[in-house]
C-alpha cells in the first residue's frame, strides 16, 4: 500500500509528492523545494520515516516542479525520469527562473525517459502513467487504480485547470486530455494537483467551470 506525503513548496505554491511503501521505499514526484529549509523539510521528513528514495520523476518541467530534482538526484544519487517531449520544458526551466527573478540550478546528470507502455513500480504497488499533454507538451499523471488516486500535475486542479498560454502550452490539447483520459476514470479518483488542494474526478466533472462533463 502507498502512502502519500504532500509538501507545499515554493514561491509558486507548488506541491511535491512523496510516496512510500511498508518496505521504506519512496518516490518523490516534481520536487519543488526551492529554499533551503525546504530541502530540509524533505530530508527531515525521509530520515525521520527511514525512507529509502528508489526514483525520482516529473509529471512535467516547468520551473516551479524541478527546483529540486538536483538536490534530491545529488543527496539520494538518483537519477530524473520525464516524458521525452519535455526536455525542451526542461532545458527552458533555468531562463525561466531569470525571467521570474527566481534563479536556480538546474538538474545535470542522466536523463531518463518515461515509457507510457510500463507502470511506475514500487515494491508491489504500481501506478499507470497517462499521457495529459496540454499544459505542457509532454505532460504525465500517475494513476493508482487499487488506491483509487492520480497525481495530476498541473493538467486538472479543484475548480480549475492548468494554463495553456505557457510554451509548448495547447488549450485543445489540455482540454482532450481532461475529457478523454482524467474524465474517464471512476468519479471516486482521488485528484492529487500540482497545486492547490485535493479533489475528485466526480466533483470535477460536475462543477469544473472549464471542463464540465
Amino acid at each position: 500500500m502507498l502512502h502519500v506525503k504532500v509538501f507545499l513548496f515554493n514561491p509558486l505554491q507548488e506541491n511535491t509528492y512523496l510516496l512510500y511503501n511498508e518496505k521504506k521505499e519512496c518516490i518523490i514526484v516534481d520536487p519543488g523545494c526551492y529554499y533551503d529549509e525546504e530541502k530540509e523539510a524533505v530530508a527531515t521528513f525521509i530520515n525521520e520515516e527511514q525512507l529509502k528514495p528508489v526514483l525520482l520523476i516529473n509529471t512535467h518541467c516547468h520551473l516551479d516542479h524541478i527546483f529540486g530534482n538536483k538536490f534530491i538526484a545529488e543527496t539520494y544519487h538518483l537519477e530524473l525520469y520525464m516524458h521525452p517531449l519535455e526536455k525542451k520544458m526542461f532545458d527552458l526551466a533555468p531562463s525561466s527562473g531569470l525571467m521570474w527573478n527566481i534563479p536556480f540550478d538546474n538538474y545535470a546528470g542522466k536523463i531518463n525517459f518515461i515509457d507510457l507502455q510500463q507502470p511506475v513500480r514500487l515494491g508491489e504497488d504500481e501506478l499507470t502513467v497517462l499521457f495529459v499533454p496540454g499544459h505542457s507538451p509532454g505532460s504525465v499523471a500517475f494513476y493508482s487504480e487499487s488506491q483509487k488516486f492520480i497525481i495530476s500535475g498541473d493538467t486538472l486542479f479543484q475548480g480549475s485547470i492548468g494554463r495553456s498560454d505557457l510554451p509548448g502550452g495547447d488549450a485543445r490539447q489540455l482540454e482532450a486530455s481532461i475529457r478523454n483520459v482524467l474524465y474517464t476514470l471512476p468519479d471516486e479518483v482521488a485528484v492529487l494537483p500540482g497545486h492547490g488542494p485535493a479533489t475528485t474526478i466526480g466533483k470535477e466533472k460536475k462543477s469544473n467551470m472549464f471542463v464540465r462533463q
